[in-house]
């Protein structure tokens, strides 16, 4: 049989296929899994946001939008931001509406990378900033983060990792695998060393409406931060819009500008029905996000304290909705956990090293899950850990 792998590039040949897909797969070949798996709210989008996209469609709203997007929801993405993170941006010339923060990560990572760049990434991160990196062709670093530190960036271990090549910092928190979050004192201490090394920072806060012990902090809020820093943030996690691709990016005019450039080429514009939904939860979908919120609170707490009756050791995600427990005391690694849980109790978690090398040892818990289904997890994960524990 003949092949086309010769004609694909050589650096798409190189990037491995997203960890978490592959379970996620899995789990649709199988009957009765219990999915801890893929990071979506198990809600539905609030009705009124759906009634907002009806509303649009029976008034004729199927058109494009300016590149950037709708004015009115770049305005109202304004007021949330000086809400939010009590950062000012310009609508005008300040913010991006995107198709998911999926697509504003790529166009940042594009608009600002030479090749040879080095893209600073704290790990475990989520699956698609190195990939994203190398496809811009630059380089992805990983800087370690570990649970002692509660997942936080060390001052010290991002300083190692820095060379004359670094250009781009990453920060996602709260953060995805870990729940991990960044205090307001972490941010400071980074401040200077980012300043001082010329870095542009790319803090991915989709997760920031999701924390649970005080407020999210920004790095953007930080004096001189501002204008080096790119924010992203979106609908699809605080507002249950996965399905609905929309996100927004906020950041100095040349950055955005430079971003706006490569999207007019290749997406045009987000769709204008999901825009007028992202308008109406903006403007009154706060109450049903908060619900959502303490919601998610009380399932946390619930996996957490499963995690340690049944003896998974486990840092306490203080946002997002995963929890990353230590499955060392198996001797399996994070692939064969997965693997042989799934297969064994139809149970599906994701490999901690699909998050990077060091998320080996861990895998990622999801629970955006009904309470019912979390127990009956927590039962099953119990059973399994009872045959495959060491000692």
């Amino acid at each position: 049989m003949s092949t086309m792998d010769k004609y694909v590039s050589k650096t798409v040949q190189t990037i491995p296929p997203s960890g978490i897909r592959k379970f996620f797969d899995l789990v649709s070949q199988l009957e009765g899994v219990i999915s801890l798996g893929v990071g979506e709210p198990d809600f539905v989008t609030p009705w009124h946001i759906r009634e907002a996209c009806f509303y649009s469609l029976e008034h004729g709203y199927t058109m494009y939008t300016s590149n950037q997007g709708l004015i009115e929801l770049r305005e109202e993405i304004a007021l949330y931001m000086k809400r939010h993170i009590g950062v000012s941006y310009s609508p005008e010339r300040e913010i991006l509406v995107t198709v998911g923060v999926s697509e504003a990560v790529d166009l940042a990572l594009r608009a600002i990378i030479e090749p040879g760049d080095e893209v600073l990434i704290p790990e475990p991160s989520y699956v698609s900033y190195s990939p994203g990196a190398s496809l811009a062709y630059g380089v992805p670093v990983a800087v370690e983060t570990f649970a002692e530190d509660e997942y936080r960036v060390r001052l010290d271990r991002l300083e190692k990792s820095i060379t004359p090549k670094s250009k781009v910092l990453i920060l996602a928190y709260p953060n995805n695998p870990t729940g991990g979050i960044m205090r307001h004192e972490d941010l400071e201490a980074l401040v200077d060393i980012i300043i001082k090394n010329d870095l542009i920072v790319m803090s991915d806060e989709i997760y920031s409406e999701l924390t649970y012990n005080g407020q999210h902090v920004s790095i953007a809020a930080m004096p001189g931060m501002k204008e080096r820093t790119i924010v992203f943030n979106g609908f699809s996690k605080a507002f249950a819009m996965t399905g609905w691709r929309i996100g927004y990016a906020c950041g100095h005019p040349d950055l955005i500008g430079a971003m706006t450039k490569i999207h007019q080429y290749t997406i045009m514009c987000a769709p204008i029905m999901a825009q007028k939904a992202a308008l109406e939860a903006l403007r009154h979908g706060e109450t049903e996000m908060k619900k959502m919120v303490e919601n998610y609170n009380y399932r946390r707490k619930i996996m957490l304290s499963g995690f340690r009756e049944i003896g998974l050791e486990c840092f306490e995600p203080q946002g997002a909705f995963y929890a990353f427990p230590s499955i060392v005391n198996t001797g399996l690694n994070s692939e064969e956990f997965s693997e042989k849980l799934i297969m064994e109790e139809k149970v599906a978690v994701v490999p901690g090293n699909a998050f990077g090398v060091i998320g080996n040892g861990h895998v990622r818990c999801c629970y955006a899950a009904s309470v019912a289904d979390i127990d009956q997890a927590l039962d099953r994960i119990g059973s399994f850990l009872a045959r495959h524990r060491k000692g």
